[in-house]
């Protein structure tokens, strides 16, 4: 007889399924947007080796990837700031097609390449997200290729996370939250429309904190915190409370001023229009009670462990790479071991 296996530790990974983020100048308009691959994929693939993971969606529909995470600038880790002025340079000023600026950054190009591999393997397929007016030339210029990739991909099951608290509630499931050694959720701009002010992610949350499951969150992902003063209880009445297990958690998330940046001088930026979001993401956190932690320079890496409330915070894709090392050492250690 053989051996049995023990069954391998459980991590459960949640993205946002929005495709559309209206803005509030010009008014009554959408950008198509997604999920960051980058800000998930580092994290990934450190656990993949010894980790299954649980896919989740707010509603349960699959992701889009957005493009605009594909750029190679994007993949830089800490040398993201370097990087994109460089490559914005190479693709501007130099006028090199996007054939030439991948020849001249391979080890980007080779990132990319393994990180798709990676959606294909353990994320499944997928649709992704149309080149904006301001996507990076060589990002849309490869998305023909990525969708072809994807569209090859198997199909993986995707819950809700009302479906998640319905399953860890049913005691002839042997599914619990308390088993999970973390939950990740990465940004791209798709959280600000269903992981803010949310009722069931607010239960998810409170639910995790109760359990004491290390819980992180990465670039616009930390809106999800605005939805900590909801609790649905079993037969799915909402209540509300100001004094939630989170308020006054110390974060970190990306700052206003990035967010102008880039809405002035990147890929959200509607031409020839003043392009402004509902809200920022960092300021919403402040009026929420959380203690937001920003870095001046909006490319700087920041990631900022809370271990009072098991959440660990990245400021966006140039932190993953520390983020997902920080988090390795909290699952390795115990969440009271690192500070």
């Amino acid at each position: 007889m053989s051996e049995s296996t023990a069954p391998r530790p459980k991590a459960l990974i949640v993205l946002s399924s929005a495709s559309r983020l209206p803005l509030s100048e010009p008014a009554d308009h959408e950008i198509r947007i997604g999920f960051f691959l980058v800000e998930l994929a580092a994290v990934m693939a450190r656990f993949e080796r010894d980790y299954d993971f649980i896919l989740a969606t707010p509603d349960g529909e699959v992701p889009h990837l957005d493009i605009n995470g594909m750029a190679l600038g994007m993949l830089g880790g800490s040398r993201l700031g370097l990087d994109s002025a460089r490559i914005a340079l190479e693709s501007g000023f130099e006028h090199l097609s996007p054939q030439k600026v991948r020849a001249k950054n391979p080890t980007l190009v080779k990132r990319r390449a393994d990180e798709l591999a990676l959606a294909h393997r353990l994320l499944g397929r997928m649709p992704v997200s149309e080149p904006l007016p301001r996507t990076d030339a060589e990002a849309a210029s490869v998305r023909g290729e990525i969708v072809d990739g994807l569209e090859t991909a198997p199909q993986h099951e995707y819950l809700s996370i009302q479906q998640l608290m319905e399953r860890h509630r049913d005691p002839a499931d042997t599914f619990t939250l308390a088993d999970l050694a973390f939950v990740h959720m990465p940004g791209g701009h798709a959280p600000m429309v269903d992981f803010h002010d949310n009722p069931w992610m607010g239960e998810l949350l409170n639910t995790l904190y109760d359990e004491r499951v290390p819980i992180s969150l990465i670039c616009h992902a930390p809106i999800a915190l605005t939805s900590a003063k909801y609790r649905v209880d079993g037969d799915g009445k909402i209540t509300t409370t100001a004094d939630h297990a989170f308020k006054g958690a110390h974060i970190t998330t990306v700052p206003k001023w990035g967010e102008d940046a880039i809405l002035t001088f990147g890929y959200p930026k509607v031409p020839g229009e003043r392009t402004r979001l509902l809200y920022y993401v960092d300021v919403a956190l402040k009026d929420a009670g959380y203690d937001v932690s920003l870095t001046l320079n909006p490319a700087a890496v920041k990631v900022v462990w809370d271990d009072d409330h098991a959440l660990l915070t990245g400021n966006g894709p140039q932190a993953v790479d520390e983020q997902a090392a920080r988090l390795a050492e909290i699952v390795r250690n115990g969440t009271n071991s690192t500070s």
